[in-house]
């Protein structure tokens, strides 16, 4: 496996990353209330803690997503 292939896998799997992270947020902007009751009917948890459940899985997510995929693309990069 070459620099290259790695520098290409870890770019697409950004961009995949980063569109899932785009979709969940736009979905819990948009669809707030359909996904509070969906999720509502499984676990008993008051929309402000829903919120924060919410928000603080995309922020460890986006966070995964630069730490696994990002900085290593730059640091190949910059390397290659």
């Amino acid at each position: 496996m070459t620099i290259e292939t790695v520098r290409s896998f870890l770019g697409w799997c950004s961009v995949i990353n980063m569109g899932l992270l785009l979709y969940w947020f736009l979905f819990i902007m948009f669809a707030h209330d359909w996904v509070y009751r969906v999720h509502s009917r499984w676990f008993r948890v008051p929309v402000e803690k829903f919120d924060t459940v919410h928000y603080a899985g995309m922020i460890y997510f986006k966070l995964a997503v630069f730490v696994f995929n990002i900085v290593p693309y730059f640091a190949l990069c910059i390397v290659d």
